[in-house]
């Protein structure tokens, strides 16, 4: 291992022509050397990620390196240098790196294959893309939006790795933000993005109008899903979004679940200027749900018998109905529709049953002893109401 700690050397001075094969070497001793010769190894990798001009090499490493590890490690480096030093490199190297990392993400994006194949690799490029986002836009990136939207019409398959940028932006951005960037910062990329989210919905809305391909579907409605808790509402409530996820998506096994996910996020919205929307939003997803899943179905059976998708299509449903009937029960309620609320109490009696197999207690229960100051009309409802209550309780 003294000889490999004495030609690792040679990969610290940055007068020399890096040796690939070297690297490669060690990174395999790395990931599945033992004792000595793993410890060495972590010190080499660890030192040359620390130098200052390592980054300068991840374009030969990821071009020349045919090990997935070692080409994993050069992003690692890249990475690195964005979170630490992105303000005090020259601005020519800041958008040198910049449209490295782009053509990068178009050349392994752009075939469905490659893609598959590279997952692991491309998903680590996203959150590169990210972290530079979070420092370049939109002061020193002002057509990022124009250009991604513009580049996903082009191709299905970079499509659906521009959507999966776009979730990892949002998440960033109004999820974990907090910590990470300035107040300021986190507000401005906010504002930003709601400012100019039109393009992106546009994108979204044409692709869950018009694609046939069923992963890139797939990835719009999980990314739409991370949109919905700031989007502004019209975007919502004022486009044809809610029917299309009902009437398109949500009888459709593979798109179910993220849709019905969907539709319990804006179940959860707490205005008062839609109510029709919101009434609709009910009674349209009670009908598809009807038929999915009729009232009569045995659904501990069901569950038992199912698949995860299955049983988190059940979950899912708890979810739906529990967050819809906590903000909006007392709204149906009004409206006369004691009908359409004893059938959605159903509902939760039979989920109830699947408690003992991990359903949470807390979702189901909290929102039916919610309902029980409400001055029901019809007696039926009002002792469907109790016993769903009741039954809950029981599992406590």
């Amino acid at each position: 291992m003294a000889t490999l700690s004495e030609e690792a050397a040679r990969l610290l001075d940055f007068n020399q022509k890096l040796d690939i094969n070297l690297l490669d070497n060690i990174v395999g001793a790395m990931y599945s050397g033992i004792g000595e010769q793993q410890r060495v190894a972590q010190e080499i990798l660890t030192t040359l990620k620390e130098h200052p001009d390592a980054w300068t090499r991840v374009d030969t490493i990821l071009e020349f390196s045919s090990n997935q590890q070692t080409k994993y490690y050069a992003l690692q480096i890249l990475e690195q240098v964005i979170k630490t030093r992105w303000k005090v490199l020259p601005r020519n190297q800041c958008e040198g790196i910049k449209k490295y990392i782009v053509a990068l993400i178009i050349k392994t994006s752009s075939d469905p294959e490659t893609m598959e194949r590279e997952k692991t690799y491309l998903n680590k490029l996203n959150m590169i893309l990210v972290q530079v986002l979070k420092r370049e836009w939109p002061k020193n990136w002002e057509t990022f939006i124009t250009d991604i939207v513009g580049a996903s019409k082009t191709n299905e398959s970079l499509c659906q790795n521009n959507m999966a940028i776009l979730k990892l932006l949002s998440e960033e951005v109004f999820d974990f933000s907090s910590g990470q960037i300035t107040q300021t910062k986190a507000k401005h990329l906010k504002d930003t993005m709601c400012s100019e989210f039109s393009q992106i919905f546009q994108l979204c809305q044409f692709v869950l109008e018009k694609s046939q391909n069923a992963p890139l579907v797939a990835t719009t409605l999980e990314t739409l899903l991370r949109f919905l808790n700031w989007i502004p509402l019209g975007y919502i409530f004022e486009t044809e979004l809610i029917s299309t996820l009902i009437f398109k998506f949500l009888n459709v096994p593979m798109f179910r679940n993220v849709t019905l996910k969907c539709l319990t996020e804006i179940a959860g919205v707490t205005v008062t200027n839609y109510d029709a929307m919101f009434i609709s939003l009910f009674t349209q997803t009670m009908a598809q749900l009807e038929q999915m899943l009729p009232v009569q179905t045995n659904i501990r059976e069901a569950y038992a018998r199912g698949q995860d998708a299955e049983q988190n299509f059940i979950q899912n449903l708890a979810m739906f109905l529990c967050t819809y009937l906590k903000e909006h029960g007392s709204l149906v309620e009004k409206k006369g529709m004691a009908d359409m609320l004893l059938l959605a109490l159903q509902y939760l009696v039979l989920i109830s049953q699947l408690l003992p197999l991990q359903i949470s207690i807390l979702n189901i229960a909290e929102p039916t002893r919610a309902y029980q100051p409400f001055p029901f009309s019809q007696q039926g409802f009002h002792v469907l109401s109790d016993m769903c209550t009741e039954t809950l309780l029981n599992f406590e």
